[in-house]
């Protein structure tokens, strides 16, 4: 039986591991099919495509998206985007310019601390068109006003603290259509982590596709709860350890192992949903395997 990962972080986003680098640990802990879902971004996705096709490892495109509903945030992936669709890209660059802006808002209200950062300083250490607040703990600590990225989030980068900016969030209706448009399925991330079960059945009515039931911070009672509620709205069920490389304290890749039986439904929902055949796969389901923490 063959695994999966499909919730995976690189450089171009706020993940550490190159895409070469995360193929080669998904090798190490044998898994055999991953998704790139970096955030507001698909500019990885080509790299990652060739590293997997070196390993002999399924790779399906995808991103990760900050959307919300009546002030609530929650995160949205896309699966099987095509990486090339104009409006995917267009409505990206956008999210990109205004992730852009909050590092240059963030870096202001540092600067107004007594805090002489830079912005360039900033983008450097980011070098990608998706940057994020780990880049500004890491220019915090390099440039020696932190000790770690824990002290530089816990002093000014968490929600409420004195540089931290709110987040831009889209509709997550829209970035449910935008995600469509794209050939993609949307599948709303980590449900245990957002406390919003009640959008997931709104979300549902606006097509939306599955529910991220395996999840690094989930437990096994969290994940049962949402296979439950996925098997209700006939929602695909995904899985992924959410790695971002050492950016969270240790490598969270191989903590999740989605077997293969899954990403089997979620092409038939894909085939569904694009009007396409011939993706038509059968097995008996098996609980994703979870390693030893």
């Amino acid at each position: 039986m063959h695994f999966a990962d499909l919730h995976l972080h690189t450089h171009f986003s706020d993940g550490t591991y190159s895409p070469e680098e995360l193929v080669g640990h998904a090798q190490h802990y044998g898994l055999k099919l991953l998704s790139l879902t970096d955030h507001d971004t698909v500019e990885g996705c080509a790299r990652m495509a060739i590293a997997c096709g070196a390993a002999a490892i399924e790779f399906i495109p995808g991103s990760e998206f900050t959307a919300e509903v009546r002030g609530r945030e929650l995160h949205l992936l896309g699966y099987f985007l095509d990486t090339a669709n104009e409006k995917l890209l267009a409505e990206i660059a956008k999210f990109q310019a205004v992730r852009q802006n909050r590092i240059r808002e963030m870096v202001a209200r540092l600067n107004e601390l007594g805090i002489p950062l830079e912005a360039d300083v900033v983008f450097a250490i980011a070098n990608c068109r998706s940057p994020g607040r780990p880049h500004v703990g890491r220019a915090l600590v390099q440039t020696g006003h932190c000790a770690t990225l824990d002290e530089a989030f816990e002093r000014f980068l968490k929600k409420n603290r004195p540089a931290w900016v709110p987040k831009f969030k889209m509709s997550a209706v829209d970035a449910i259509e935008l995600i469509h448009q794209a050939g993609g399925l949307a599948v709303m991330a980590h449900p245990g982590l957002n406390n919003s079960d009640d959008l997931i059945y709104q979300l549902a009515e606006a097509k939306l596709d599955g529910l991220e039931c395996f999840h690094s911070k989930h437990s096994n009672a969290t994940s049962e709860h949402y296979l439950k509620i996925a098997a209700e709205l006939k929602l695909v069920v995904t899985g992924g350890s959410d790695c971002h490389g050492m950016n969270k304290g240790k490598p969270l890749i191989g903590s999740i192992k989605l077997p293969e039986i899954f990403v089997e439904r979620m092409k038939r929902r894909l085939v569904e949903r694009i009007g396409q055949s011939g993706l038509l796969f059968a097995s008996k389901p098996t609980p994703p395997a979870h390693s030893p923490s």
